[in-house]
């Protein structure tokens, strides 16, 4: 059984802008609302900590493992629940829609023996954070790719 949250967005810059803002973890305390610290390297196997923010609920330090990355293109990382009973795979994801056009999804897909336990609460929270954070990512980079003389938006 699987269960899935996902926002999707587009973005009028570059994917190499996108991929920009997604990869310089030292930036997002600056500008991402979910993840308002977030250490660590993009290489597979490692951790990440992550402070994350979800409405209605107290910060909380995460520590996923980097599962792929793909430079452009998307960032995945993996944590485990319940004693490794569910399993949430979390994605960045870029899809080049042209020069200066990009489309930017950010979800998390759970699978598992409890599945069932990620409640439609935690569901709509993560898809609320997930919005946020799309709509944050999209804002920093057309601001950027507006700074660098970029095509207007």
């Amino acid at each position: 059984m699987q269960r899935a949250v996902e926002h999707r967005i587009g973005v009028q810059a570059p994917a190499e802008i996108v991929w920009e803002v997604v990869s310089e973890f030292e930036t997002w305390t600056h500008w991402n609302p979910l993840y308002r610290r977030a250490e660590g390297q993009m290489k597979i196997g490692t951790a990440l900590v992550l402070e994350q923010h979800l409405p209605g609920e107290a910060p909380r330090v995460i520590q996923p493992i980097v599962q792929d990355w793909v430079p452009y293109e998307q960032l995945h990382w993996r944590s485990s629940r319940i004693g490794g009973l569910v399993t949430a795979i979390r994605y960045l994801e870029i899809e080049n829609m042209g020069p200066a056009n990009a489309t930017f999804s950010n979800g998390e897909l759970f699978m598992g023996m409890l599945v069932r336990l990620v409640s439609r609460e935690e569901r709509r929270k993560l898809k609320t954070a997930f919005t946020a954070m799309g709509e944050a990512v999209r804002d920093r980079a057309e601001a950027l790719w507006s700074e660098r003389g970029g095509a207007p938006i």
